[in-house]
């Protein structure tokens, strides 16, 4: 298995509605994209102060790497990313496998 995980922050005139909406599009790729078993997210909730700016974070989870490197260019993951992109100020992805 491996997991994509990754940190967003949005420019600050996005509306909740409008990250909502991201996270809405990402969710919906789970089932349309094969070897794409999960994705969840949420904002960040801690007080130790150390995300740097970045205020939501999220986890995939793809079966293996060949999965991962497939949904990389699949045409659904690039009509989200026309949604999600534009509404970034900045974003971190980090790729581990997991055993």
């Amino acid at each position: 298995m491996v997991r994509h995980y990754g940190m967003f922050q949005f420019h600050p005139e996005i509306t909740p509605v409008q990250i909502d909406e991201c996270f809405s599009e990402m969710r919906g790729m789970v089932g349309k994209i094969p070897g794409l078993l999960s994705m969840e997210h949420g904002p960040y909730e801690s007080s130790e102060g150390l995300n740097d700016g970045f205020t939501h974070g999220f986890v995939m989870t793809f079966s293996s790497q060949e999965a991962r490197d497939a949904y990389l260019p699949h045409e659904e993951h690039e009509r989200v990313k026309e949604i999600v992109v534009p509404r970034l100020a900045r974003v971190i992805v980090f790729d581990f496998e997991v055993p």
